[in-house]
């Protein structure tokens, strides 16, 4: 069991736009004043840009293209949709935005089983979709795989009844809590707990003022303390510059890098560049249009595949 992998899948963007069914409760993103084709090809230069950086220090980047028939303009995000585990179970989530539920494709799957991937089962919540019921992925689910936790902030995708479902289903300790960020002066629910939070092998980076109950807060601290990782804090205004929004992958030799946008890593203190350095390099890349118009960086750029290889094909 391992908290990192070397393997990451994304998916290239065919129609990147600010999308308008999920910008009702991502306060992150924001309108570009420029023509949706041109939004869409710096998109695409940013994502090319990132997945050479990952692919130079050796992580294994399976990139799939988007569909231009499926006019989804989140597909680059596919951590929300989908999760890949070491026994072969694919979770499938169910999704706020009808427009993203179009992301969910069977080429995705059968591409991971031709590049030598095992899939053995499928874990479906789709169908909480027709009660209004959402759990983004890992989105809303931070997994801690070693010590078989996960961490969840609700939110209107991120239902709790569903997180403890997953939570039985895949066999983690639930850990409950709620995020908020100011918007115009009201303290409202961040729509994903990985733009607040990111979970590393021996360290968490983490928004704590983002978490208002104090029992909460409290209960968050315990469980990173007891499992021994180091808790490196964020400010609201860095978590919206995206520094919450990393992940920790393998590359060559098994060395493992915090993988960031420009922004985020822009926002750090030395301070806080030192205590991860001190724990893994960093690797970050210019991603202004998608965080921009994607209200989304880095990390959910990335969905982490953990599944087995399939021997026979060897």
């Amino acid at each position: 069991m391992s908290q990192t992998t070397n393997t990451i899948l994304m998916i290239r963007p065919i129609s990147f736009r600010m999308n308008e069914q999920t910008a009702i409760n991502n306060y992150f993103q924001e309108d570009l004043n420029i023509k949706n084709a041109e939004i869409n090809a710096k998109a695409q230069a940013e994502f090319d840009a990132f997945v050479e950086k990952l692919k130079a220090v050796g992580v294994n980047v399976i990139v799939e293209q988007d569909d231009i028939l499926m006019d989804t303009p989140d597909s680059i995000f596919p951590n929300n949709w989908v999760s890949f585990h070491e026994n072969g179970d694919v979770g499938l989530y169910p999704m706020f935005a009808e427009n993203r539920r179009r992301e969910r494709r069977d080429e995705v799957f059968i591409r991971l089983e031709n590049e030598g991937f095992k899939i053995e089962n499928i874990v479906d919540y789709t169908s909480a979709e027709d009660e209004g019921v959402f759990l983004e992925g890992t989105g809303s689910l931070l997994l801690d795989r070693i010590n078989h936790k996960a961490y969840c902030a609700l939110s209107p995708r991120a239902d709790e009844d569903l997180f403890i479902e997953f939570c039985e289903d895949f066999e983690y300790t639930p850990i409950i809590f709620t995020a908020y960020q100011t918007v115009e002066g009201k303290r409202l629910p961040i729509y994903h707990t990985n733009v607040m939070m990111c979970l590393a092998e021996k360290f968490a980076v983490i928004c704590l003022d983002s978490i208002d109950d104090k029992k909460e807060r409290k209960s968050v601290v315990k469980h990173l303390k007891q499992d021994g990782k180091e808790i490196i804090e964020i400010s609201e205004a860095q978590m919206h510059q995206f520094a919450g929004n990393m992940l920790q992958v393998q590359g060559h030799h098994n060395q493992r890098y915090l993988v960031m946008s420009k922004a985020a890593h822009d926002s750090l203190t030395p301070k806080q560049i030192a205590a991860i350095e001190k724990h893994c390099p960093i690797l970050s890349s210019s991603l202004e249009t998608i965080e921009t118009c994607g209200g989304g960086s880095a990390r959910c750029m990335m969905a982490e595949v953990f599944l087995p290889k399939n021997l026979s094909l060897n």
